[in-house]
């Protein structure tokens, strides 16, 4: 386990499940004030995780071959298609708690509240871990995972008073 979360913390795909919780913490925050079925919700977190990751696969992939001038290799499309699933991870990951209201173990509020704190705490752990990577000391990296998380909070605090 601590061998495939540290291979995972020294990848590229980091900065994209970073990405993809981000825009899945939008998502929740948006539906919040006037929720639909706990299943709509997840199935929107699914739907959208993968709208996000074929956008991203389909911009790399024009990218690539403009840039380059030529077509991309299986081998950088794997890369790309790679990349896009972390980021549809991201996204997709609160819709556990949303199948969790619609089997009966939690309230649609309870899966909110889960979603949010999670999606932050998911933000905070990866700042924490980037901090510590990037030689800071522990405190730095506190620090850091604080106001990255900060920073999502106010996002979410934001949209609770818009509404």
């Amino acid at each position: 386990m601590r061998a495939s979360l540290e291979a995972h913390l020294g990848s590229h795909k980091v900065a994209r499940v970073v990405y993809g919780s981000i825009i899945g913490l939008a998502f929740v925050v948006a539906l919040q004030e006037h929720p639909p079925q706990a299943g709509v919700v997840a199935v929107g977190l699914f739907v959208t995780g993968f709208a996000v990751a074929l956008a991203e696969v389909y911009s790399e992939v024009v990218g690539v071959e403009t840039a380059e001038r030529h077509r991309v290799t299986r081998a950088q499309l794997a890369e790309m298609a790679g990349n896009g699933g972390a980021v549809a991870l991201g996204i997709a990951f609160p819709a556990v708690f949303f199948l969790l209201v619609t089997v009966g173990l939690l309230e649609i509020g309870t899966a909110f509240t889960i979603a949010k704190l999670t999606g932050l705490g998911l933000i905070g752990f990866y700042a924490y871990w980037a901090a510590r990577f990037a030689g800071g000391s522990v405190l730095r990296a506190l620090a850091q995972a604080a106001i990255m998380a900060s920073v999502g909070g106010v996002v979410i605090a934001v949209e609770a008073l818009t509404h």
